[in-house]
């Protein structure tokens, strides 16, 4: 009933302004359910040669989880600054603050065939390049590079579970800021496959987008 009541809204909200999110899909469920729950749609839009990116949180409530459906069109330079904005309102919030209420992206799952959830509560973002750390870095074409060699999808989580281990290893996501929105829900999916078996791999709730 949850899902379908997901898909419902989605369709209303289409039919009543006339268009359509496509969400991202990928093959796998990291959040199933998500209940006590306010949408927010971000839109695909196009002005001349220009793409933007519109939001509607009209149904937005602070002490409600959040439910982000974002078309997978977006590029992220577009899509990441408004969630940035969104993150800052209720994180900022003191008065009706709910310290329950997480922050999910949905899309669909092409293999279940039903409506997916990925939380992204704890994550910080930045358009901007680090500095420092191992860079892990996913590009528009979906080439991964680490500190500028290219590893393959396949041997990532072992190239990175080989590391020295003589001095400490941050291993920061970063992502090409060309990206689209659809490709960067599949990679983030990807990324919480990985298994890392050592504890100096030190994993940070900071994204990188640039």
């Amino acid at each position: 009933m949850k899902y379908l009541f997901g898909i419902v809204l989605l369709f209303c909200v289409s039919c009543g302004n006339k268009e359509d999110i496509l969400l991202p899909k990928a093959d796998r469920t990291i959040v199933k359910e998500v209940v006590d729950l306010s949408p927010i749609y971000i839109f695909f839009r196009v002005n001349g040669k220009d793409t933007l990116a519109e939001v509607n949180r009209k149904n937005s409530i602070i002490t409600t989880n959040w439910i982000l459906n974002i078309d997978k069109r977006l590029p992220l330079r577009l899509v990441i600054p408004e969630v940035m904005k969104l993150q800052q309102k209720k994180r900022e919030e003191k008065e009706h603050r709910n310290e329950k209420a997480e922050n999910y992206y949905s899309y669909a799952d092409s293999i279940g065939k039903n409506l997916a959830f990925l939380p992204f509560t704890k994550v910080y973002y930045k358009m901007e390049k680090p500095t420092v750390g191992v860079i892990v870095f996913f590009d528009k074409s979906n080439t991964i590079s680490v500190n500028n060699v290219i590893v393959k999808n396949k041997e990532l989580q072992n190239y990175l579970n080989s590391l020295p281990s003589d001095k400490p290893n941050k291993i920061l996501f970063c992502f090409d800021k060309k990206m689209s929105y659809g490709t960067y829900i599949q990679n983030k999916i990807f990324i919480q496959s990985l298994k890392f078996l050592r504890p100096d791999l030190n994993l940070t709730n900071v994204e990188f987008i640039y």
